[in-house]
């Protein structure tokens, strides 16, 4: 049995339904349904005894308390966090709630869990923290990818308070010795992507008619990683990972936003054309947002070299399963576009 914590959000979903399905190990989900955790996404699992989901917050140490004494968990899988930077400079308060007050929660409820487990259920405990890229800062054009001993410098209240999470189970290790394992992934993309990110956004907006907005000039660029490939790589470094250590987790795909948006715009005019022309026909520029990293890349030698671990995707073939996936998937998509979602999309482009 092992312990996911945000297992029905974008990536947490994705690696539950990978997990149970390349491995099939029992999971307990905690997730606190908060706007982006979305029930729907695991639907496949309906009635699947092995998938044990629980509604609730990782700041709740006497909810955290139980389910570590009720399953006893081999490992716990940390992905609960808020995640998005536009949100993050709207309303700060609940990244660091979540991000940093809650990951130091969780940490202290597994290290009393770990602490009271017998000598060898003990040494084959794990708590994996899944983290960022955007902890280490922007790059320049001509500067080299980050390394994991590449300094801290968050630049978003997002990114700020994933580093302090970072810090703290680096602590927690070299402190109380709690067996840590921590990645830093870069932009992930792919099936059951809130529609507020780059990818789901442009496409959901895409098939609406709405404009597609592109901050500033287009040219901030990201290392684009295929959710199934990140997901896999999570259970390399959760099975073989060396205590106490970071990987950085990369899909080997560099490109500015601007390129992004034309490849979506360039596959649904493909795969579902709009008589009124082409889709890059909605591309509309808008006002950069406050501090926006200029460039993200990702050095991911140690944890090919170490584990053996290469993504398996493409940009090209990623970026076509997931276009794919939203347009076989509209119900999904009509779900998660609740009141909620419309008036933050509103609250956050409408003016630029």
């Amino acid at each position: 049995m092992i312990l996911v914590t945000g297992g029905a959000g974008f990536i947490g979903a994705n690696f539950v339904l990978d997990w149970l399905a390349a491995v099939g190990e029992p999971v307990v989900n905690l997730d606190a349904l908060t706007y982006a955790g979305n029930l729907r996404s695991l639907a496949p699992l309906q009635g699947d005894a092995r998938h044990v989901f629980v509604q609730g917050d990782i700041t709740d140490r006497p909810l955290l308390d139980r389910l570590l004494a009720q399953h006893r968990p081999r490992a716990v899988v940390h992905f609960a966090a808020e995640s998005h930077v536009d949100r993050s400079i709207h309303g700060p308060a609940a990244f660091v709630r979540t991000n940093v007050e809650g990951t130091f929660t969780l940490l202290e409820a597994a290290r009393a869990h770990w602490g009271a487990l017998p000598a060898g259920e003990k040494q084959a405990f794990r708590f994996h923290h899944v983290s960022t890229d955007e902890v280490y800062g922007s790059l320049n054009a001509t500067e080299p990818a980050f390394t994991e001993s590449h300094p801290f410098a968050p630049n978003s209240p997002y990114s700020a308070s994933k580093a302090a999470a970072d810090h703290l189970v680096r602590a927690w290790h070299h402190t109380y010795g709690l067996p840590v394992l921590t990645t830093n992934c870069s932009n992930n993309y792919g099936p059951l992507h809130f529609p507020e990110k780059l990818i789901p956004l442009m496409i959901v907006n895409a098939l609406s008619g709405r404009p597609l907005p592109v901050y500033g000039d287009g040219m901030n660029v990201r290392d684009w990683l295929y959710v199934g490939d990140h997901c896999a790589a999570i259970r390399e470094v959760l099975a073989r990972g060396h205590i106490g250590e970071t990987y950085n987790i990369g899909g080997c795909n560099e490109m500015p936003n601007i390129e992004i948006v034309r490849a979506v715009c360039a596959l649904l005019d493909e795969l579902r054309p709009d008589p009124a022309g082409s889709y890059a026909r909605l591309i509309t520029y808008v006002t950069d947002r406050p501090g926006h990293d200029r460039r993200y890349a990702i050095d991911a030698r140690k944890i090919e070299r170490e584990l053996g671990w290469r993504p398996a995707e493409t940009f090209a073939t990623g970026i076509r399963k997931t276009v794919r996936w939203y347009l076989d998937h509209p119900d999904w998509v009509a779900d998660v576009q609740s009141g909620a979602y419309r008036d933050w999309v509103s609250a956050n482009y409408a003016a630029r």
